[in-house]
């Protein structure tokens, strides 16, 4: 996708021109404004909700909770990072951003998304302490513990889109950039091998490492010889196994649109559906697939009349 000419010098005077999606027609952007402004106030809504349970029950005051409490602080950030652009786009056809707020949006999105990834293998290896070693996990999931391996995952995401955007930022840009998208996505701007790799990494490591920890899971959970067991170990991963397919779905997604001979939309709606799927998807997950969570957000949406209250 051919999204720059080298002929200018990328500085603060280039602007960055969305093309959105390109073959949709102006009477459909109203709708598809609609659409996102849904989205992402589901978006919001979903994981404003779990962070309030989760702070506010303490029965939820434990590892898996506390990981899923960053989980949803990121599906927001990732969202809003890129959603409210899209929604301007679309709506005001506010089509233009500057060279700093193009490349401060590229970074943000990548790091958020990254740290996403890097939670879920966090995620695995709490499932995996719980299940395959259960008596060590009170001392080995300790809060310093649990402070240190989120930590590290931020940190880890934050670092990592450095390099590939700061060497984007030094290539030469015409005056007016068109970019095919909807966001400053890398790939988008320019494709590079360091971007590549770096996405590579972020993409295929945290999904290996996921993929080892179920492995040791799965291993663990066919030496119980109760139906009983069976069925409660593989509850408490159900949600988190849910979640990893979403987010790496997504991921396939956009790639194959990336990588396939598809029609420029396709590119397009690819990374916006991995912008805005998981998001989306992981608060309806957790409340449908994890009877604590849904009992406390029913709780604070719909809290009961004390049942001694004094009726009028």
């Amino acid at each position: 996708m051919e999204t720059i000419s080298c002929n200018g010098s990328g500085d603060s005077s280039t602007t960055f021109y969305l093309m959105g999606i390109p073959s949709l027609p102006k009477s459909l952007f109203l709708p598809i404004f609609f659409v996102f402004l849904l989205l992402y106030v589901l978006i919001l809504m979903g994981n404003t909700f779990i962070l309030v349970a989760v702070v506010a029950k303490p029965s939820l005051h434990k590892p898996m909770y506390f990981f899923l409490i960053n989980l949803s602080t990121l599906d927001i950030l990732v969202t809003t990072t890129t959603v409210p652009k899209m929604l301007s786009l679309f709506l005001l056809g506010d089509s233009f951003l500057s060279f700093p707020a193009c490349f401060l949006q590229m970074y943000l999105f990548h790091s958020f998304s990254s740290s996403e990834a890097f939670i879920l293998v966090v995620m695995a290896y709490d499932r995996y302490v719980a299940i395959c070693r259960p008596l060590h996990y009170p001392v080995l999931m300790t809060p310093q513990t649990n402070t240190v391996l989120t930590t590290s995952a931020w940190l880890t995401a934050l670092l990592l889109p450095i390099p590939a955007v700061v060497q984007t930022s030094q290539m030469a840009f015409d005056i007016i950039v068109h970019i095919y998208h909807c966001f400053c996505d890398h790939l988008a701007v320019v494709q590079t091998f360091m971007g590549f790799c770096i996405t590579m990494v972020v993409s295929f490591l945290p999904l290996l490492l996921v993929l080892l920890s179920y492995a040791h899971i799965l291993t663990s959970v066919l030496c119980i010889n109760s139906q009983e067991g069976h069925s409660k170990a593989f509850s408490t991963c159900s949600s988190h196994l849910l979640v990893v397919g979403t987010y790496y779905s997504s991921i396939a997604i956009a790639y194959v649109a990336y990588r396939a001979d598809l029609p420029l939309d396709f590119h397009v709606m690819g990374n916006v559906v991995y912008a805005i799927l998981t998001p989306v998807l992981n608060p309806v997950i957790y409340k449908l697939r994890n009877k604590d969570v849904k009992a406390a957000i029913t709780k604070i949406a719909c809290p009961q009349e004390p049942k001694n209250a004094r009726k009028p």
